[in-house]
């Protein structure tokens, strides 16, 4: 079939089915009366939903500082009735998910990540006072038993989130804090608090910066310690100030390529 075939039939097809989704909607609208009911997790116990995830765009902040994003619009609603645009992105970028195979040999890739493990309990640890004045400071063993005196054992399967402020920096250079050597600077895990946290049988581990290490790490140890053993981590997480310390659940959004060592995530937080 010729080119302009194609897009013919496309636009006819893509028009043929606003029609049907906007009827669809205006019926169940129509149906429901001006509220809609809340979706079975809502109804379940959970009150709000929240979306932990960073807009990933083509400036978005980077590890090694270079762009990983990139966006090709490929047709226009002006020109072709439909708009599609082809995207090139590095895996580790933005608000993503760091599969086991990333830091291993032959661990799990981001397709081979069960899906019970991507609705879990949410445990946030605040250290976000400390990181203001210390851009290296990293969740430890001592902050993970303070968090447990107060609120109990982490659940089994929970992802544990470090909380460190340092989402409110995303739009600067201060979220990558590089200083005039190259070196950056950010909180992260210390190697020691994710053993522990191996023991407690959580299943993920995450951060509101760009490593799951802080950023003067070298030697990657939390990453070493913690993916190998079939354990994921979350970066770049947005709004860990608007959760509880306990108690909200976490929809992880991960992608699902095969051989991915991980991938741009949306992921949604219910209270």
């Amino acid at each position: 079939m010729c080119d302009i075939c194609v897009t013919e039939a496309v636009k006819e097809r893509m028009l043929s089915r606003r029609g049907f989704f906007t009827g669809a909607a205006a019926a169940g609208v129509a149906a429901a009366g001006v509220a809609s009911h809340p979706p079975a997790a809502l109804a379940q116990g959970h009150g709000t939903v929240e979306d932990l995830t960073h807009e990933l765009h083509e400036g978005f902040p980077t590890f090694f500082g270079d762009q990983q994003f990139f966006f090709d619009q490929k047709f226009t609603f002006a020109e072709h009735r439909f708009n599609l645009a082809e995207l090139r992105v590095n895996e580790h970028t933005g608000t993503h998910v760091d599969a086991p195979l990333h830091f291993s040999a032959d661990g799990l890739s981001v397709a081979e990540i069960p899906v019970g493990n991507l609705v879990v309990p949410l445990c946030v640890v605040d250290i976000a006072a400390r990181a203001e004045g210390d851009a290296d400071a990293q969740v430890t063993p001592d902050d993970l038993k303070a968090w447990i005196a107060r609120h109990g054992e982490i659940p089994p399967n929970a992802c544990v989130a470090m909380h460190s402020g340092w989402a409110r920096h995303v739009t600067t250079e201060r979220f990558r804090n590089a200083d005039a050597a190259g070196t950056q600077h950010f909180p992260g895990f210390h190697v020691e608090a994710a053993q522990m946290l191996l023991e407690t049988g959580a299943g993920s581990i995450g951060v509101d910066t760009l490593s799951l290490d802080r950023g003067i790490a070298t030697d990657f140890a939390a990453h070493y310690a913690w993916l190998p053993e079939g354990r994921f981590g979350i970066e770049c997480l947005a709004n860990l100030d608007r959760m509880p310390p306990v108690g909200a659940t976490l929809v992880i959004g991960a992608p699902k390529h095969r051989g991915g060592t991980g991938g741009p995530a949306r992921i949604i937080a219910l209270i």
